[in-house]
């Protein structure tokens, strides 16, 4: 799994709760799953790579899908089936129009 420029808090606290989405990987794994954040909207790739050399610069990377765009509305605290759980982070992107923010 790679993710790039989550550098804010809310962007590391929304790294790790995607990390516990996903199983541990094996060590013979070739599969790559990459979160890249850009103006809040975090884009989602889906790699495989296979070493074509002995060097490891010799490496091809290949898409095999799925890929898809998201935009973080909120992250709650504690699980889906608790209704009254607190709000940690709520995304208000009409408040100080002056000046665009960018929280990840």
């Amino acid at each position: 799994m790679i993710f790039d420029s989550f550098n804010s808090r809310v962007g590391e606290r929304i790294s790790e709760i995607i990390k516990n989405l996903f199983p541990v990987p094996k060590l013979d794994s070739s599969r790559i799953v990459t979160f890249s954040n850009q103006n809040d909207y975090i884009s989602f790739r889906h790699h495989t790579y296979t070493k074509k050399g002995k060097k490891e610069e010799d490496i091809e990377l290949e898409e095999i899908g799925p890929r898809f765009d998201l935009r973080p509305y909120q992250i709650l605290l504690g699980t889906v089936d608790m209704p009254d759980s607190t709000k940690e982070w709520v995304l208000r992107p009409y408040m100080n129009t002056a000046r665009k923010t960018n929280y990840l």
